[in-house]
């Protein structure tokens, strides 16, 4: 089992739309359910309902809550800032939205975390997050299973400047964590 040699580590997993970042992310999680760790475990779920562009599948919520006994956090209606606004005003309104939504379920694990933390999606929230309190969540945590995109799909921002932060930003978190996963 992949999930075991990542105990006691921080791992993220990257790559273009449609690449199986949150399939592979769901795999270790149900790994780690199998082993009995399902106490010990959060989910932040920053990810938008799955929708499909061009027949490519886009967001998705890892897993349906009422079938694991695990802590999970979901930011609820998240919305899809660069594939959803007509102007770069909207683009950076829906952006500030999931950013309020998500802090809130950050500032919950970090008032009461668990041992391990999974994390859907993360590169929306830093369109407009701010990366030290996502770090102190992470921090938090012994072991942490990240995903989030980082491609070329998804580029046009309307002269936003989001997707130049989100990039920006997942870089930064992919050299702060022990393992980096390109999918």
């Amino acid at each position: 089992m992949l999930f075991a040699e990542f105990l006691g580590k921080k791992i993220l997993i990257t790559g273009d739309v449609g690449r199986g970042k949150t399939r592979f992310t769901r795999c270790l999680l149900m790994e780690a359910l199998e082993m009995g760790y399902g106490s010990k475990i959060t989910v932040i779920d920053m990810a938008p309902r799955q929708i499909f562009i061009n027949c490519l599948p886009v967001g998705g919520k890892i897993l349906e809550t009422d079938k694991f006994k695990v802590r999970y956090l979901d930011a609820g209606d998240v919305k899809t800032p660069r594939l959803s606004a007509k102007s770069p005003g909207e683009l950076l309104e829906l952006a500030e939205c999931n950013k309020r939504a998500i802090e809130r379920l950050l500032r919950r694990f970090i008032a009461s975390p668990t041992q391990i933390l999974f994390i859907n999606d993360v590169s929306l929230y830093l369109q407009m997050g701010s990366f030290d309190l996502l770090w102190s969540a992470i921090e938090k945590a012994d072991t942490a299973i990240i995903n989030g995109y980082y491609g070329e799909k998804l580029r046009d921002d309307l002269g936003s400047g989001i997707s130049e932060r989100e990039r920006r930003l997942m870089e930064r978190l992919a050299d702060k964590v022990d393992i980096l996963f390109r999918l």
